[in-house]
């Protein structure tokens, strides 16, 4: 996948099993929100990726997140995911393994000095996290020296505040607890599910 190409907005999953996590994809197909992570701390995560991957990747870019390490990134790309998120930097083998197997690769972020160096180290996408313990004019602060960078707001981010995020300048956002009521996916409340993703798409300028 390349970065033109990779959508505004990710929808996190963690935690979740397989059948709740189809329930909420089943329903983004078609909609704005078409790009889901599937958290590594998840139950059956890489099957639930697989199978997920099979079913829907045709019309959802389905990554895995949580990658802490070369296992995980390796399980997650077998599986079929496109794209890989970290809570943490992550070293230069695994952006290369991402660059080799033409997945987009997310590490984590949260000085200067770190988005830089993922930067240089070849990350895709870097993400800013906890973004809720700097706020959003930080997005803007740290691209003034640093200059324009695909940076993703990651933490704290949810249909209220993130416009204010991609406003100051992040050109992404992984929502996790923002946009779904939790008991809608626990309970597989697909009416639930569709209502919040109508809502959230009504409060971001796509």
């Amino acid at each position: 996948m390349k970065i033109n190409q990779f959508p505004k907005i990710t929808v996190i999953l963690r935690g979740y099993t397989y059948e709740q996590v189809r329930s909420v994809v089943k329903n983004l197909v078609g909609t704005r929100l078409n790009a889901v992570e599937i958290t590594t701390n998840s139950p059956d995560v890489f099957e639930t990726i697989r199978k997920i991957s099979r079913e829907f990747g045709g019309d959802v870019h389905v990554g895995a997140g949580t990658v802490l390490n070369m296992e995980h990134a390796r399980a997650a790309v077998e599986a079929g995911a496109s794209f890989l998120l970290s809570p943490v930097m992550l070293d230069r083998e695994i952006l290369d393994f991402c660059r080799e197997k033409d997945v987009i690769s997310v590490p984590a972020a949260f000085s200067p000095s770190e988005v830089l160096k993922m930067a240089q180290a070849g990350a895709d996408i870097i993400k800013i996290f906890p973004a809720g313990r700097v706020g959003s004019q930080y997005f803007s602060d740290i691209q003034a020296p640093l200059g324009k960078l695909p940076l993703m707001a990651v933490g704290g981010v949810n249909g209220e505040n993130v416009q204010e995020y991609l406003d100051k300048g992040a050109s992404f956002a992984g929502i996790a607890s923002g946009i779904f009521r939790k008991e809608d996916i626990l309970e597989q409340n697909e009416e639930g599910i569709r209502e919040s993703i109508r809502q959230f798409e009504e409060r971001v300028q796509w």
